[in-house]
């Protein structure tokens, strides 16, 4: 059995100080909302509690689907590259970006660079700005292959890309993780569906990843964005649905708008055509510490209440 860790969206807090000069920008924004708003609910202590339970399940890899940092200034970029040292070695955790890490315009090709050993593909040079994506990385049976939907966007926006660049590569990578057998598993961070989050927050291109997914398939799409644990689907080939799983903020507090903190473990084992795969979720509940046991459903075979399809009909 493969044991696969997911979180998201863990936004490591609190803010450096910041310069007059460095707020010439969308960041103006984000700072405000940061001290109005989110300073009250990110934690540090509460991503603490929520990665030590993590390890103590000891999986097998860890993926991470994007939003590290808050602005994406240089200290935040340096500071989550420590922040993933101690998550674990490159080998054995896989990041792929989300919006506020490629808050303004630059700030994604300096994710690259200083995050790269995370988000390299295998025999792959580490990525130098946003073209790398997406990249494939086999460990046992399980192909993680993670795409970026990260682009800097204007003020009051959070949206995010898959173009056809993308979409071509990524079609590649799931027709050679399909002829290895290998159970494919696909990273965002702005989940594939629509109606998921605000018109704002979404996905352009959401058709364009259906369409690769409908036609080349894979077994699982993890993202983050929504800062929700959510469960929902994508038709694969041979009308099959490929589940699309959500997870809460990782840094997220109690007492806010959004669930606690949570993380996701999903357990793969079988081969082709056979695969079996539960998800377990743990989590905060409540003020309590440390997290627990929020619930858990088989994913494969999988059971018609479990899933929500999602036909093929935005943008």
């Amino acid at each position: 059995m493969f044991r696969l860790a997911h979180l998201s969206d863990v936004h490591l807090g609190p803010l450096p100080d910041v310069e007059y000069h460095q707020l010439v920008s969308k960041r103006a924004l984000g700072y405000v909302n940061w001290h109005r708003n989110r300073r009250r609910f990110l934690h540090d202590s509460v991503i603490d509690s929520i990665v030590a339970d993590m390890k103590a399940a000891e999986p097998d890899h860890i993926a991470v689907t994007g939003d590290l940092v808050n602005l994406a200034l240089d200290i935040e970029i340096d500071m989550a590259r420590q922040w993933l040292t101690t998550l674990g070695d490159p080998e054995h955790v896989s990041v792929v970006p989300g919006n506020h890490d490629a808050y303004v315009p630059g700030a994604l090709d300096k994710v690259c660079r200083a995050w790269g050993p995370w988000m390299t593909g295998d025999g792959e040079a580490i990525p130098a700005d946003r073209r790398a994506f997406p990249y494939m990385r086999v460990r046992g049976d399980v192909a993680l292959i993670g795409v970026s939907s990260a682009r800097a966007t204007a003020p009051f926006m959070a949206n995010g890309f898959f173009g056809e660049g993308q979409a071509h590569r990524l079609a590649k990578l799931l027709d050679h993780a399909a002829g290895r057998g290998l159970f494919r598993v696909v990273m965002i961070h702005h989940p594939p569906l629509r109606g998921a989050v605000s018109q704002y927050k979404r996905l352009f291109g959401i058709r364009r990843f259906q369409n690769v997914i409908r036609r080349h398939g894979a077994e699982l799409v993890l993202h983050g964005h929504s800062h929700l644990p959510s469960t929902g689907a994508i038709v694969g080939p041979g009308e099959r649905e490929v589940p699309v799983i959500g997870v809460a903020a990782a840094g997220q507090a109690p007492g806010g708008i959004h669930p606690a903190a949570q993380f996701n473990i999903l357990e793969i084992s079988g081969k082709p055509e056979r695969w079996s795969v539960r998800l377990v979720r743990r989590g905060l509940t409540g003020m309590a510490l440390p997290p627990s046991e929020l619930s858990a459903v088989d994913l494969y075979p999988a059971p018609h209440e479990a899933t929500e399809s999602v036909g093929l009909t935005e943008n």
